[in-house]
């Protein structure tokens, strides 16, 4: 979708739009792009705060709401305010109220996210839509250590809402599938379009199976929803038989962790 900056009541509309469009069709997990309720081009945390709202607050409200209604779940991004900081955020919602509250934790430069508090949650698994759903945002998906902790926890599903500028084109042609594939986990991408305070953005939102195969793109200048019917025990299954005593591979107990301590040194001062 398209996204009007500082507007939040006209892009809340748009998303009870597009949940009862989505439900009519037969969906039963809805997720919207990173930012969706506020718009992403602040230039200063003076300027985004008063759009901020807190993650329990008037907007989960509504979208839950339209859950209730349709008996859905619902993604979508926006900024929450905590005290003094602001976060930029992922909800998760559905018809008995807010489910989880996921917040950014690698940032770019770029829009508000050179502004907010980096997140401060370890990543989570949500029970949903009969389903184990893991929340990322947009720049998390280059860092594949958030993928995998969520699927190690047991995600069927992992939404990544976002907002990808011309320069993240490679993200949904190519890194979207291999976090699929490598994790054996359903992977849904959804970017916005049009530009903001000349900032163009690419659309290109993909939903990948957990074999790493795209179910359905977008294109790259127009709001569109995309649907796609995942099956929920393909990413249960990390044991891939291509033929049977001959050429068998597990996704995780393939895995040598005690050889990745790497991973896990903090960084240099």
């Amino acid at each position: 979708m398209d996204v009007e900056i500082e507007r939040v009541d006209a892009n809340l509309q748009k998303l009870k739009d597009y949940i009862d469009q989505a439900a009519n069709e037969g969906a039963r997990l809805i997720v919207f792009p990173e930012c969706a309720l506020t718009g992403y081009c602040f230039d200063s945390l003076e300027e985004a705060a008063p759009y901020a709202q807190a993650a329990d607050g008037p907007a989960a409200a509504a979208i839950a709401e339209r859950c209730r209604e349709h008996d859905v779940f619902v993604v979508f991004g926006m900024l929450e305010s905590d005290r003094d900081r602001l976060f930029n955020a992922a909800l998760l919602v559905g018809p008995k109220g807010l489910i989880g509250a996921y917040r950014k934790i690698h940032l770019p430069f770029l829009g508000v996210d050179r502004f907010v508090t980096p997140g401060n949650r370890p990543f989570e698994v949500h029970d949903a839509a009969d389903c184990r759903i893991g929340l990322n945002i947009c720049y998390d998906v280059s860092f594949p250590e958030s993928s995998r902790i969520m699927s190690l926890d047991g995600a069927d599903i992992i939404a990544l809402p976002t907002n990808w500028p011309p320069a993240a084109r490679c993200l949904s042609d190519y890194v979207v599938n291999t976090r699929a594939m490598e994790n054996h986990v359903h992977y849904l991408a959804v970017n916005r379009v049009g530009e903001e305070r000349g900032v163009p953005f690419v659309g290109l939102s993909r939903i990948c199976e957990a074999s790493g195969k795209t179910l359905a793109v977008a294109d790259d200048d127009t709001e569109q929803v995309l649907y796609a019917e995942l099956d929920m025990q393909m990413p249960r299954n990390k044991q891939l038989v291509r033929i049977p005593g001959k050429h068998e591979i597990h996704r995780f107990d393939d895995r040598r962790p005690e050889l990745y301590d790497a991973l896990v040194r903090p960084k240099p001062e």
